[in-house]
């Protein structure tokens, strides 16, 4: 074979055509596996960004809380003695729901019953309250769910701030309003506690059937 041309030259051309197969071949494999890799890492990518989406809102799920009034619709008046017990009741961290008076409109008292109702279901800290001639009202949650009341009839010095246990569960009444009152009940605050009457002329802030003065006409 050393000594013939041919087969050498033969044997050049063999090799050389079979060793050209097989890049051919592979050149296909190559490219399949390229590409595949490209394929996963979109997928890769893709994963990632929807796992990140999904932590970031189950975060902002979980840290949003009640949202609290506006100081525009909150009382902008020093506490007195109702929103003292109210926060004493509360705790650290509670939710300002707001202390709403008789000028403020339903979508203020729909804001204040929302922000309570949620801040409640969830456990959360809160106190609401609201002012009308000549007595306040308010409602107030700890972090353990318990609720109290508290109210305060009379200005001044001589007012008098009746506080304690919630006597029914919390609901909106027909007035617009906050209460853990049972419909129609004004009474025993509970804790060993009496709310005092109701002024004559004055009709429940909470009875039901009573009209809410801040609804809008139909």
């Amino acid at each position: 074979m050393v000594g013939c041309p041919i087969s050498r030259a033969l044997f050049a051309r063999e090799v050389g055509f079979g060793y050209a197969n097989s890049v051919r071949r592979a050149a296909p494999l190559r490219f399949t596996i390229t590409g595949a890799m490209k394929n996963f890492g979109i997928v890769l990518i893709i994963l990632l960004v929807v796992l990140m989406i999904t932590v970031f809102l189950l975060t902002a799920r979980k840290s949003t809380g009640p949202v609290a009034l506006s100081s525009a619709t909150s009382s902008a008046k020093s506490p007195d003695a109702v929103q003292q017990k109210l926060q004493e009741y509360s705790g650290t961290g509670a939710t300002d729901c707001g202390r709403l008076n008789v000028q403020a409109t339903a979508d203020q008292f729909k804001t204040a019953g929302d922000c309570a109702m949620q801040a409640s279901q969830t456990k959360h800290p809160f106190y609401v309250a609201y002012d009308m001639p000549g007595m306040a009202v308010g409602v107030a949650g700890n972090a353990d769910g318990k609720l109290f009341t508290v109210q305060s009839q009379g200005s001044g010095p001589s007012a008098a701030l009746t506080s304690g246990d919630c006597p029914s569960q919390l609901r909106i009444a027909s007035s617009g309003r906050v209460t853990c009152f049972a419909p129609g009940d004004m009474g025993s605050i509970g804790a060993g506690h009496t709310a005092g009457s109701i002024p004559p002329g004055m009709a429940n802030p909470h009875a039901t059937g009573s009209a809410n003065p801040h609804a809008t006409p139909k």
